[in-house]
């Protein structure tokens, strides 16, 4: 019989070893009955992915020791099949050393190769990433040696080389595994999405699978841990480097591919999924982050300040894919400054989407604030001062029905205002999740027209009324105002912080480029000065490949000007 591989493609949540544990149990035993004698779990699947500073606690090690053995211990019964499990583990020269002053890690990024009870293999992982979201320096060694077992029975068996993640990226790990006799590479990983990596992962892939002539299982994970989200996107690959299959995105998943012998290589069938749209994936990985950040921290639910503009439109229009209707509540807080438009449309856009609705006027708040410092602000205009207030007063007024309830507050900040400091600290800034956080503006309209022309989760067709996509933008807080009065246009803002700020081009190319030095300067000094707001912002879904978070680390008091 032809080797039958699964990729169990699960969510796994971090700390959860023993849920982790049993995930894998029971897709083992599943794929088991269904003929697959190698199944492989992603990087990391014991515990999840990223741990953080949790790989430093010697009991988190130990814990995920135990999960594994209790793997080992259940599918022992099963005879003929091979599990690799992917795990953190002690390194072989010790535990390392660490002091308040020192810290030297014997750690690795490791797999497990489990055989009816038995660790028949230890892989470490070589290639440790240490740009982007990844810290792996900070936690692990690297590996030195090369993992190839044999997987199925007879004269189908399989000589499977297996590498971890980054190795896969390089060109050696995958080498020395075919010179140590590997048929087939497997590639276990935790890769975070941004728009296009899967087809950037693929890529690179059949170039390791044209390099070495070897088939290749690419296994993924799945769901969302804190700001970052994994997308799937298993897929197999033939020696000559054609695809053989791919599983669903966004979607737990037990993908199965068959390994025949032919005529100078392993065989791989498997089905495959299309690609899909980059908004399709895009809007799945902010609805699977919503949906894991409150699921996994156990919120019951989330509000959020609804205010008949677009950024809060699209938020809503996320929750309720990723929570349902039940589980979202909506409050409009109208001002003195709030268009009448703008309440009709948000009545509308809650309307249509079945959410809880409510409006608290903020008023008599703002009145009330003014009045308590016209002292202190007498003979002085009117500026930002009085817009803040407005905003503040609103943040107040989230968290509180947050404490009362106990559901979470969403933000509705783009990118773009991070990016500038358009955003009020304590105000529009304050809640728990930045949904949209890492789309800037441009994004955030395209993005509102997609979820308009589909309805991917069946909670209502065309959810965003289209006023609300065609007004000018405006935040409402004086009077007659648009987002223009502070900004530039946003088809020019958004260009100059992709090139800026996601991919690191200097004042001079951008200029050189076509666009007006008076603009780059103000927008480039804008990102700077608003460093400490970024700091104090709630963390929110990573979807691009330079977000603000875990890939932006900058000092706030900073005299260098790019």
């Amino acid at each position: 019989m032809p080797l039958k591989i699964c990729v169990a493609q699960l969510n796994y949540c971090v700390g959860d070893m023993p849920g982790n544990a049993q995930k894998i149990i029971d897709a083992a035993r599943l794929a088991y009955a269904d003929g697959v004698r190698l199944l492989l779990t992603p990087e990391m699947a014991i515990c999840g992915y990223a741990a953080e500073d949790l790989f430093l606690r010697r009991s988190f090690i130990a814990a995920c020791d135990d999960a594994v053995n209790l793997v080992a211990r259940e599918l022992a019964g099963l005879k003929g099949l091979t599990v690799v499990v992917g795990t953190p583990t002690h390194g072989d020269s010790g535990r390392g050393l660490r002091t308040k002053s020192v810290e030297v890690h014997q750690r690795h990024n490791a797999a497990r190769v489990l055989r009816e009870g038995a660790v028949i293999a230890t892989y470490a992982k070589r290639e440790l990433p240490n740009y982007q979201v990844f810290d792996e320096r900070r936690y692990f060694t690297p590996g030195q040696g090369v993992c190839v077992f044999e997987a199925g029975e007879g004269a189908d068996a399989v000589k499977v080389g297996l590498l971890i993640c980054e190795d896969a990226w390089f060109e050696e790990p995958a080498r020395l595994a075919k010179e140590a006799g590997a048929e087939l590479l497997a590639v276990i990983n935790a890769s975070p999405f941004h728009v296009g990596k899967g087809g950037e992962r693929e890529r690179m892939m059949r170039e390791r699978v044209l390099a070495t002539g070897l088939p290749m299982v690419y296994a993924h994970l799945v769901g969302g841990q804190d700001e970052i989200v994994f997308e799937g996107h298993s897929f197999a690959l033939q020696a000559d480097g054609a695809l053989a299959g791919r599983a669903e995105s966004f979607r737990e998943n037990l993908f199965q591919i068959q390994a025949e012998r032919a005529p100078g290589a392993i065989h791989l069938v498997a089905d495959e999924v299309p690609l899909r749209s980059a908004e399709a994936d895009l809007w799945d990985a902010l609805v699977l982050g919503v949906r894991d950040y409150l699921g996994k921290n156990g919120f019951p639910g989330a509000i959020l300040g609804l205010s008949g503009g677009i950024d809060s439109a699209l938020v809503l229009a996320i929750a309720v894919d990723a929570l349902g209707a039940d589980k979202v509540r909506t409050v409009m807080m109208p001002s003195p400054y709030t268009a009448d438009i703008s309440w009709i449309d948000a009545r509308e856009m809650a309307a249509r989407l079945k959410v809880r609705y409510d409006e608290i006027s903020i008023v008599p708040e703002f009145e009330a604030f003014k009045a308590s410092l016209a002292g202190e602000f007498k003979g002085l205009p009117e500026d930002t001062t009085e817009e803040n207030i407005q905003a503040r007063i609103r943040g107040v007024f989230l968290m509180a029905l947050s404490n009362k309830f106990g559901a979470i507050v969403l933000t509705t900040g783009n990118k773009s205002e991070m990016a500038t400091g358009y955003c009020t600290l304590y105000g529009d800034m304050a809640g728990g999740f930045a949904v949209i956080k890492d789309l800037l503006k441009t994004t955030v309209f395209r993005l509102a027209q997609w979820r308009n022309e589909n309805d991917p989760y069946g909670t209502g067709s065309n959810p965003i009324p289209e006023r609300i996509i065609t007004r000018p933008p405006s935040a409402e807080l004086r009077a007659d105002q648009t987002d223009q009065d502070s900004l530039p246009p946003y088809e020019v803002l958004d260009a100059i912080l992709q090139r800026y700020m996601e991919n690191d081009e200097s004042v001079e190319a951008i200029v050189a480029e076509g666009f007006d030095r008076a603009v780059v300067e103000r927008v480039t000094r804008l990102i700077k000065i608003n460093e400490y707001k970024r700091r104090q912002a709630p963390i929110g879904i990573r979807v691009t490949h330079r977000s603000f978070g875990k890939d932006w680390r900058y000092p706030v008091t900073n005299k260098f000007h790019a």
